[in-house]
């Protein structure tokens, strides 16, 4: 394949440095790319508005459908569970840290370091819910926007500390700002967090064989297994469950959990399996049920 490829991408920087990151991948085995900015409805959604699935890929998965660009780099944790007709994932790139971080006005802090009464700014239920089933003292408040937003709003004084995911202040090369990555046990990751999703469409046989270069297996089997916990009980990328997988030798592991959007009650379940595509979804579909039978949660 010798034609120039056309990379979609979301204008937020963190976007902008993921594509880069993968068409860097693609110039390296010596295919040229060009990366266009698409305006999702994402971008410029009210502060306080309800995030759906799939809100920041919808305008890009158009674009791709009308032939406007050939593929697209996104967080494979934005995706909606039903893929789109026509379009499929081609590759799931190595993946960065899965964990929350913490990060606090002053700095140096953690979790249980923060003051009784704290505000810790969050735009996830889910962080929401695993920080008061920790510390149900603390006060969350809405903190909306990129990275780098929420960051300076942040250092201007608003709240104490904030909850992101890990892999985007690294990949922004910011990882000095985190004074906690906070451990699975303590808050299960959304599923497919920190993951990348490089999306094409099904008729693109050519792009499809060059991704198929940048796959890692691992990365595919631990996003089918996380995003299957979600989809056997109809939950969403809103709701208050995480789960992360890890392949060991021949085997996978998934940690899933959900509590209840109070903190008051969580349930959390540890199970192995095969190492296939098939096996994966299974293993997140037995997690998915056992959490659906012990703890209600909004979908």
């Amino acid at each position: 394949m010798n034609r120039a490829l056309r990379l979609g991408s979301r204008g937020s920087r963190l976007a902008l440095a993921q594509s880069e990151g993968v068409a860097e991948l693609l110039r390296t085995r010596g295919h040229p790319v060009d990366v266009i900015t698409i305006l999702t409805p994402g971008d410029h959604r009210l502060p306080g508005s309800p995030l759906g699935d799939g809100v920041f890929v919808t305008a890009i998965e158009a674009a791709m459908t009308a032939g406007e660009i050939d593929l697209a780099v996104h967080s494979a944790k934005d995706l909606a569970l039903k893929p789109t007709p026509g379009l499929l994932i081609g590759a799931f790139p190595e993946r960065g840290d899965a964990r929350d971080a913490l990060v606090t006005a002053r700095g140096g802090g953690s979790l249980s370091t923060l003051v009784r009464g704290a505000e810790v700014g969050t735009d996830s239920a889910r962080r929401r819910s695993f920080l008061l089933r920790q510390r149900g003292d603390l006060s969350v408040i809405p903190m909306v926007g990129n990275v780098d937003r929420r960051l300076a709003r942040l250092d201007a004084g608003q709240g104490a500390a904030i909850l992101l995911a890990a892999a985007g202040i690294d990949r922004l090369g910011l990882g000095d700002r985190i004074d906690q990555r906070l451990e699975p046990e303590l808050m299960a990751p959304a599923p497919a967090q920190g993951a990348l999703a490089v999306q094409c469409r099904v008729d693109d046989q050519p792009l499809l064989d060059l991704l198929a270069q940048i796959d890692d297996r691992s990365v595919r089997l631990a996003v089918l297994a996380e995003r299957a916990v979600l989809d056997s009980i109809g939950a969403t990328c809103g709701s208050p469950i995480g789960a992360l997988a890890t392949q060991v030798g021949s085997r996978l592991h998934l940690l899933a959990a959900a509590v209840r959007p109070d903190g008051a009650r969580s349930h959390t379940v540890r199970l192995e399996g095969g190492a296939t595509e098939d096996d994966a979804m299974r293993l997140g579909a037995e997690a998915g049920r056992e959490l659906a039978a012990v703890v209600e949660f909004p979908r």
